[in-house]
This record gives C-alpha cells, sequence and structure tokens, in this order.
C-alpha cells in the first residue's frame, strides 16, 4: 500500500494547499490594483495549483509496487507530471502577453499599489521558502518531479521581486504603461521557464543520458575501485522518477566461479547504492577477460596472467558508455 505519510508526499500537499491560499491573496491584490501586472502573477498561481494537484496525484502513482504490467515501477509519471506543469506555464505566459499587449493599447488606472505591494511581497515570500524546500528535497531523493516543482515556485519568487520593483516605478513616475511591459518582460521569464521544463520532462522520456549522474557514479566506482574489476563498459542509467535503474558490462577474471562473479557485482550494487542516495536497481552482465586485457589489469596475483601489465585505464564518463572493452 501506498505510504501517503512519505516526506515527498507531505511535502508536496503542503505545497498544494499553501497554492490556494496564496492564489486567493494574489487574486484579491489584482482585484484591489487592477494590475496588470499582478494579474499575471495571480493567473500563474492558478498554474501553481494546477500543477501541484497533478504532482500529488504523480507522486502517489509513482509509489505504487511494481506489477505485472510495469515492471520497472510507475516512476515514469514524474516526468508527464514535470510535462503536464511545464505546458501549464507556458500557456500561462502566452495568455499574459496578450493581455498585456491589449492593455498598453487600452490604458486601466491603477489603485491601492500600496496594499498591492504588500501582498505581493507576503506571496513571493511564502513561494521562495516553499521552492527552496521543494528543489532541496527533489535534488535529495533525484526526484524530476519534486524538482520541476520547486524551480516553478522559485521562479514565481522572482517574478514576484521584479514585479514589485517594477509597480515601485509606476507608483513614484506615474508611467501607466510600464505596469503592462513589466508583465510582458515576467511573462517571458515564466514562459522560459516552462519551455524548460517541458525540455526536461521529454528528455526523461526518451531516456536521455543524464552525464552529470553517470559522471558521478563512474567517478565514485573508479575511486574505489577493487583490483577484480578489469574494465567497466556499456554503462547505462534509466530514470523512473526518483528510482534508477543501471545497466552495465563488467570484465572479470575468466576463471572465477558464479559465487564470486555474484559476489563482485553486489560490491558495484552497494558502491552504486551508497553513493546515488535513492531507490537504485542494477543489472550486471559478466563478461570473461581475455588474453589482450592483462595488459590493463590491476590484479598483481593472477595465476593465469598471458601478458604484462602496461598501463592502468582510469574509468571515465567517456570510456565507461562505449559497448567495448578497455585494452
Amino acid at each position: 500500500m501506498t505510504n501517503t505519510f512519505s516526506p515527498d508526499f507531505r511535502l508536496q500537499r503542503t505545497a498544494l494547499l499553501l497554492g490556494l491560499v496564496l492564489m486567493g491573496i494574489k487574486f484579491a491584490a489584482w482585484w484591489f490594483t487592477n494590475s496588470n501586472a499582478i494579474l499575471s502573477d495571480a493567473l500563474e498561481s492558478i498554474i501553481n495549483v494546477l500543477a501541484g494537484a497533478f504532482a500529488l496525484y504523480s507522486l502517489w502513482i509513482a509509489a505504487q509496487p511494481r506489477d505485472r504490467n510495469h515492471p520497472y515501477g510507475h516512476g515514469k509519471i514524474e516526468f508527464v507530471s514535470a510535462g503536464f506543469e511545464g505546458g501549464l506555464i507556458f500557456l500561462a505566459g502566452i495568455s499574459i502577453v496578450v493581455k498585456a499587449v491589449y492593455n498598453l493599447l487600452h490604458p486601466q488606472q491603477l489603485e491601492d499599489l500600496d496594499l498591492g505591494l504588500l501582498l505581493t511581497l507576503l506571496t513571493g515570500g511564502f513561494n521562495f521558502l516553499m521552492g527552496r524546500s521543494l528543489l532541496a528535497r527533489g535534488k535529495k531523493t533525484r526526484s524530476s518531479l519534486m524538482q520541476a516543482s520547486g524551480e516553478h515556485l522559485l521562479s514565481d519568487a522572482w517574478s514576484s521581486l521584479g514585479l514589485i520593483i517594477g509597480l515601485v516605478l509606476v507608483k513614484f513616475s506615474g508611467w501607466i504603461w510600464l505596469d503592462s511591459a513589466i508583465a510582458i518582460l515576467f511573462a517571458g521569464i515564466i514562459i522560459y521557464t516552462g519551455f524548460r521544463l517541458l525540455r526536461s520532462a521529454l528528455a526523461g522520456i526518451m531516456d536521455e543520458t543524464d552525464q552529470d549522474l553517470l559522471k558521478e557514479l563512474v567517478n565514485s566506482l573508479e575511486a574505489q575501485r577493487s583490483p577484480n574489476w578489469i574494465d567497466l563498459h556499456n554503462l547505462r542509467v534509466i530514470k523512473y522518477g526518483s528510482q534508477l535503474h543501471i545497466d552495465c558490462h563488467l570484465t572479470l577474471p575468466w576463471y572465477f566461479s558464479n559465487r564470486e562473479c555474484h559476489t563482485e557485482m553486489k560490491k558495484i550494487e552497494n558502491l552504486a547504492a551508497e553513493h546515488l542516495g535513492t531507490s537504485v536497481e542494477v543489472f550486471i552482465h559478466v563478461d570473461p577477460c581475455l588474453p589482450e586485457s592483462c595488459r590493463v589489469c590491476l590484479k598483481s596475483d593472477c595465476a593465469e596472467r598471458q601478458n604484462a601489465f602496461t598501463e592502468r585505464i582510469n574509468w571515465t564518463f567517456e570510456n565507461a558508455i562505449l559497448d567495448q572493452k578497455h585494452s
């Protein structure tokens, strides 16, 4: 049964409830001020709530146990959620631009800017704190969904800060057109954020190589490399939400028994889980060493050596992802 009291679920639920409250405050600020810039901020808060609700549902789906139809689990739903959020943000940005351009041509008088600025500052501060919490948790658990939610709220917070600066300029200059200009400026930021989240979600769905993650893993294995591990190649990592599936080929001495091979594979699996700090599944294909492997083999006590050791080949991202033995 899914644990709806998990830290991730509780944090995302808190973000959703906070988003509902902040949405009401932002629309109240717009009602008092009639500001297009504040309206753009309020409209994006609708996206926050919709995306937060879908993210909460996606976390529940992702936590479901594996079954016959989903042997790798349900974690891919996190990429769908991040893509959904990115798409909504993108559309919100476009709608804000349309509304702001209209009001550049047909200006509206602004009212009660002091109250609007105070309410905007309050909502921006809460979004900043919640965004930092979601982003930190997402990085810790390698959850693309929570990182997307965190980045979204942080961009909303920075947009609110810029909005406040702009409206202060409107208040003291009297240039009402600045309100719509500011809305267009921050709509551009919103559109870029949406596009970036869409791009990241599609990369996850398409199993694009996460080079930074692979480099971390390879460096960790190289730092604690056993002399029995002659080489590591054809290394791949597939992300299922916060869960990682690792495939690789490991060259071991040809005379190792099944039990010895299993022991070495278990060492790599434990190192990967220890370093990545998340749910990791490792599938290792064992290759027997060949005579030419002796030249790069670090096993000094090998009784079957046929060639002298000539060079240590350090494991790197570049040679670990190739589908060929090191020689």
